[in-house]
C-alpha cells in the first residue's frame, strides 16, 4: 500500500538537515526568508512565523482560513497572521514523502521562487532525507465525498481502485491560450517530480492590472507566473509542457489535498476546481465519519498532531 505518495517503507520520513533560501512573496512583493527543518516524528508539518515570537500553525486543512488566488492558514488564536501561498511547498513535501518538518518565514507568505513545485523540491533533495522507526498511518476514503460551486465546478473523493492514490481533473478557459485540458495520473514520487514539479502557477494578462489595484499580485512576473493573453503566452521562453495549466492545476490539488494530515488512499476528480474546492472536499470527507477510515500506524495516537481534527471545522473563505 502505498496511499498518496506514501513511502516504501510505511515509515515517516523528515529532512536530514536544515536549509533555507530567500525569495519574492507573490502577493506582497516583499523579500521573504524560509527555512526548513527537520522534525520529530509525529510533528507532521508545522509553519512557524520567526517574525511574530515564533507563533506555529499546523499544516491542516481546518487552519485554512482563506482560498483566494492562493491557499493560506492561520492559528486559531491569531486567525489575522496567516501565513499563504503555501500549496506548492505542501506539494514538494508530498512528492518527497515528508510527513514531518518545520517551516520557518518571516512574513505572511512562503516565496513564490519561479511558481512551480521544483524549487521546493530541490531544497529538499539538497537537505536529505531520512526514514524513522515511526510507522506511518494514512486515510482511507470509503465513499464518494462530492463538492460543487454554483458554476457547476466540482470536486469529489472516491474509494481507491488499488493501493495508490490517482487524480483527474479538467479545466476550461475558452478564448485563451489555455482552453480546455484534461490530466490523469496515478500520483507517485515519481511522477510527481517528471509531471508535476515544474509546472508554473498562471494568470490571465487581463487580470493583473486588477490584482495589482486590489493589493495582490505585486511580486508576480514573467519569471514566476505563465501570462496569458487571449491566444498568446506572453511569456519569452513559452510553456514547459503544452498542458502546463492543468498539470499546475493538479499540483495545487496535490498540494491541498497534502493538507489532510496524512497521505490518502483514494481517488481525486475534478472539474475547473481550485483551492477552495478542493479545501472544501477535505471538510466534506472528515465531516463524514462513515466516509473515511484511518489505517496504519496503531501505535500512533489517533488524536496526535497530524490527524487532530476538529470537531465542526469553519469553512474558509473562498
Amino acid at each position: 500500500m502505498d496511499g498518496f505518495i506514501q513511502a516504501e517503507s510505511g515509515r515517516r520520513r523528515t529532512l536530514k538537515s536544515a536549509i533555507g533560501c530567500t525569495g519574492i512573496g507573490l502577493h506582497s512583493g516583499r523579500k521573504v526568508s524560509l527555512t526548513l527543518r527537520p522534525a520529530a516524528a509525529g510533528t507532521g508539518i508545522l509553519f512557524r512565523r520567526t517574525d511574530l515570537g515564533g507563533l506555529t500553525i499546523a499544516a491542516r486543512f481546518d487552519q485554512v482560513v482563506d482560498t483566494r488566488l492562493c491557499t493560506a492558514i492561520a492559528a486559531d488564536d491569531a486567525p489575522d497572521a496567516r501565513i499563504g501561498t503555501i500549496e506548492h511547498l505542501m506539494a514538494a513535501f508530498a512528492g518527497a514523502g515528508i510527513d514531518d518538518a518545520e517551516v520557518d518565514v518571516d512574513g505572511p507568505e512562503l516565496p513564490i521562487l519561479d511558481g512551480s513545485a521544483a524549487p521546493f523540491l530541490f531544497l529538499i533533495d539538497c537537505a536529505g532525507t531520512v526514514t524513522t522507526a515511526a510507522p506511518r498511518a494514512a486515510i482511507e476514503v470509503l465513499r464518494p465525498v462530492r463538492v460543487e460551486d454554483a458554476s457547476g465546478a466540482f470536486a469529489e473523493l472516491l474509494p481507491a481502485r488499488d493501493s495508490g492514490f490517482e487524480a483527474d481533473l479538467e479545466i476550461d478557459f475558452p478564448n485563451t491560450a489555455i482552453g480546455r485540458q484534461r490530466i490523469s495520473a496515478r500520483i507517485t514520487p515519481a511522477s510527481f517530480r517528471e509531471v508535476l514539479a515544474e509546472a508554473r502557477t498562471f494568470t490571465l494578462a487581463e487580470d493583473v492590472a486588477r490584482l495589482r489595484k486590489a493589493g495582490l499580485a505585486r511580486g508576480g512576473s514573467l519569471a514566476n507566473a505563465v501570462v496569458v493573453d487571449g491566444p498568446l503566452v506572453l511569456n519569452p521562453g513559452g510553456l514547459r509542457h503544452g498542458d502546463e495549466f492543468v498539470r499546475h492545476k493538479l499540483l495545487d490539488v496535490v498540494g491541498d489535498l497534502a493538507l489532510a494530515g496524512a497521505p490518502l488512499k483514494g481517488r481525486f476528480r475534478g472539474n475547473r476546481s481550485g483551492h477552495a474546492l478542493n479545501n472544501r472536499v477535505l471538510r466534506a470527507l472528515f465531516a463524514d465519519q462513515a466516509a473515511w477510515r484511518r489505517i496504519g500506524a496503531a501505535e500512533i495516537p489517533a488524536d496526535g498532531v497530524s490527524l487532530r481534527l476538529p470537531a465542526a471545522a469553519a469553512p474558509a473563505r473562498d
